[in-house]
């Protein structure tokens, strides 16, 4: 157990920008030829680059930040073990994002079973309290301009997360993480009407419920941190199966 942990610590993780950086070094096929032949470098470079991406599908469904950071590890390791099966006909970034949809639903439907009071209790109101104490969070603690952004933006967050599971993840897709209809289609498998469908639908509840204050603070929402995006791949490399990394 010493000897790993001493083993890990003598192969430094290379730097690289914490949030993603799409288009920079390897292609999409590169990458996964690398990964497949157990290239841990290159998969920390998949990560990093779609780690966000991946945090806000699962957090579209999930609604709950730390269900959604394991569904992103776990999403990853489905990809590293199958990622000689990644085929090339669709985009690196719209395979991880079917894998992290797949296993999002399913942690939401296991969670259903045990949560369904609690669920009906929301949507009669009663956890009405406990909502305004999230929205107020931190507010004091800010300058008065901030305080208000991050309240705008925690309204926002709470607002999407009202919206009903199949406008949400379509609504963060397209309109957050600025994918196209057919991209959104390809990742949720179901058809582009549909998508142009649900995210018309999203905006409309979305506006009525926020009128101007929705286009102040989208490039906040579901804020994705260095500290998350390092915890993810740390927590994921972690789990990989112990391999001589070559030089």
């Amino acid at each position: 157990m010493g000897h790993n942990h001493h083993k890990a610590e003598s192969q430094p993780m290379p730097t690289l920008n914490p949030i993603a950086t799409p288009g920079d070094a390897s292609s999409d096929a590169d990458l996964a030829r690398s990964i497949a032949a157990g290239d841990q470098h290159a998969f920390v470079l998949l990560m990093r680059r779609h780690n966000q991406l991946l945090f806000r599908t699962a957090r579209s469904i999930l609604r709950d930040d730390t269900e959604a950071e394991d569904a992103v590890q776990e999403a990853y390791l489905q990809a590293f073990r199958s990622i000689s099966q990644f085929r090339g006909d669709a985009r690196l970034s719209t395979w991880l994002t079917r894998i992290v949809v797949n296993e999002s639903i399913a942690r939401a439907r296991k969670r259903s079973r045990s949560a369904q009071v609690m669920q009906l209790h929301a949507e009669t109101g009663t956890d009405i309290e406990a909502s305004e104490e999230y929205m107020n969070a931190g507010v004091t603690e800010s300058a008065e301009s901030g305080a208000m952004r991050a309240q705008a933006r925690q309204m926002l967050e709470k607002s999407i997360d009202a919206l009903p599971e199949s406008f949400r993840s379509v609504f963060v897709l397209r309109a957050v993480e600025e994918m196209s209809s057919e991209e959104v289609a390809r990742c949720l498998d179901i058809p582009e009407a549909t998508v142009r469908t649900r995210f018309f639908r999203a905006r409309s509840q979305l506006r009525a419920a926020l009128l101007n204050e929705i286009d102040l603070a989208f490039e906040e929402v579901f804020s994705f941190d260095g500290a998350r995006c390092d915890r993810i791949v740390a927590a994921v490399l972690a789990r990989l199966p112990q391999a001589p990394v070559s030089t």
